[in-house]
């Protein structure tokens, strides 16, 4: 048997997972935890399950902090309506991601993917998991703001660019800007290549917002949508530039 815990504070999406984990008579589910604190709690005091299944936004914070607090090396699979959490978890052994509503054959699939890890659990370390994971993930499509004590969803296809300021990283859309959580290296990593470019150290800007493009006397870039100041491609990065444009 596979002892399995949900971690989710909606009861009830607790019950929807249950009711569809119940299809894999091989999992059984030894414990249900609704808050960072029960979590904590309960993986100082119990032993640790080989598979987790986790919401990441929780009443009274991320279910990152159990794991930063509580380390386990139990397989998770976070499962959450927002997708910019995937490169936090990818270094606190998640094997999958799934995002709500959950459908039959993702978690059928994120099932399968866990046995497949099984045989070599005792070998495989975290760096590991991060290595083959980071092959199989997905592009960004959707970010989390917060707006004094609102959250708002932006999907990245509205999002003119992104830009750094005073160590902060900002995504601009038609409203306004907003600051995120993220920062640029990771950004590139998790956003669609053919969509976003990283024209230099501050800037990466979103190919369907490009209203022109100056070539004389250095490459600079008027966007739809940007903050005031002026947006240049690096020289080491203009021959990739160009290559973007048309590829």
């Amino acid at each position: 048997m596979i002892k399995t815990v949900i971690i989710e504070d909606e009861k009830p999406a607790s019950r929807k997972l249950e009711r569809m984990l119940s299809n894999f008579p091989e999992i059984e589910i030894v414990g249900k935890i609704e808050s960072v604190e029960e979590g904590i709690n309960w993986f100082s005091e119990n032993e640790h399950p080989q598979l987790i299944f986790s919401d990441i936004v929780l009443g009274d914070g991320l279910s990152f902090d159990i794991f930063e607090k509580v380390p386990t090396k139990g397989f998770i699979i976070y499962t959450t309506a927002f997708d910019q959490y995937t490169l936090k978890a990818f270094k606190l052994n998640s094997i999958d991601y799934l995002l709500k509503p959950i459908l039959e054959e993702d978690l059928s699939g994120a099932v399968e993917k866990f046995k497949s890890f099984i045989p070599a659990s005792n070998t495989t370390g975290s760096e590991d998991i991060k290595q083959l994971i980071r092959k199989e993930r997905s592009t960004l499509s959707r970010v989390l703001v917060k707006i004094g004590y609102n959250l708002k969803i932006v999907q990245t296809q509205e999002i003119s660019c992104f830009f750094s300021e005073n160590k902060i990283v900002y995504l601009q859309t038609g409203e306004r800007a907003y600051p995120s959580d993220f920062t640029l290296d990771e950004l590139e990593d998790i956003l669609e290549e053919k969509k976003f470019f990283r024209v230099n150290r501050q800037f990466i800007i979103n190919s369907d917002y490009i209203k022109n493009i100056h070539t004389s006397p250095y490459y600079k870039v008027d966007m739809e949508f940007q903050p005031l100041e002026e947006i240049t491609v690096s020289r080491d990065r203009v021959k990739d530039f160009k290559e973007w444009l048309v590829g």
